[in-house]
């Protein structure tokens, strides 16, 4: 009989404590097993790929010569496309990129430890779509509106150099564009408006 009451004693705890208990030894195997901050090494490796195709247009700022200029021809398309949008949707499209461009930028940065590198380039297709903004679709808007950018965008004139030198993060990657991109927009809104050479000619009708 003595050795019955020891077992009887052993099964005899609460069903609930018994259930903490496994609870609790469950716990413990868990983290012995899971690499603490897995998951959220995980999620940081998810961001920067998915920041990196974003911030590269899937691949074209990986190429080795010129991925600026291969960027603004490729966005070219884009822009084609858009352009047939009413002006508002136009403009919402593209503040959605900038936003996006920016964030896209600053994940990368701050993964890499670094500034504008060459293979960011979402900011040659915002710098673009702000060029382009209200021109007529024609060959000789999208030529003349390639060639200023670029230009710009390539010898950063003042105030321009002064966005890229001061400005950083996401951010300073793409303001620089943005500021390339207006003054490509005003130059060409004033051709646009005094001339022809852009296929056709603004009438403001007083």
């Amino acid at each position: 009989m003595s050795s019955v009451k020891p077992a009887l004693r052993a099964t005899s705890r609460p069903i609930a404590q018994q259930s903490a208990t496994y609870g609790e030894y469950r716990i413990a195997i868990l983290n012995d097993t899971v690499p603490r901050g897995g998951d959220n090494s995980y999620m940081q490796d998810m961001r920067s790929k998915i920041a990196t195709q974003i911030a590269t247009l899937f691949g074209i700022g990986n190429l080795p010569k010129a991925p600026g200029t291969w960027a603004t021809l490729a966005s070219l398309p884009v822009v084609f496309l858009l352009l047939h949008l009413n002006p508002v949707a136009y403009m919402v499209v593209t503040f959605l990129l900038l936003i996006i461009g920016i964030i896209a930028c600053d994940i990368l940065n701050r993964h890499r430890n670094s500034h504008d590198d060459g293979d960011l380039v979402i900011d040659e297709l915002v710098g673009i779509l702000i060029t382009m903004t209200w021109l007529p679709i024609t060959w000789q808007s999208f030529v003349l509106g390639f060639i200023l950018f670029r230009l710009l965008d390539i010898l950063k004139p003042f105030p321009i150099n002064l966005l890229d030198k001061r400005i950083k993060g996401g951010l300073g990657v793409m303001l620089d564009d943005v500021a390339a991109g207006m003054i490509a927009s005003v130059i060409l809104q004033l051709v646009y408006s005094k001339t022809n050479w852009l296929g056709s000619q603004l009438v403001i009708l007083e």
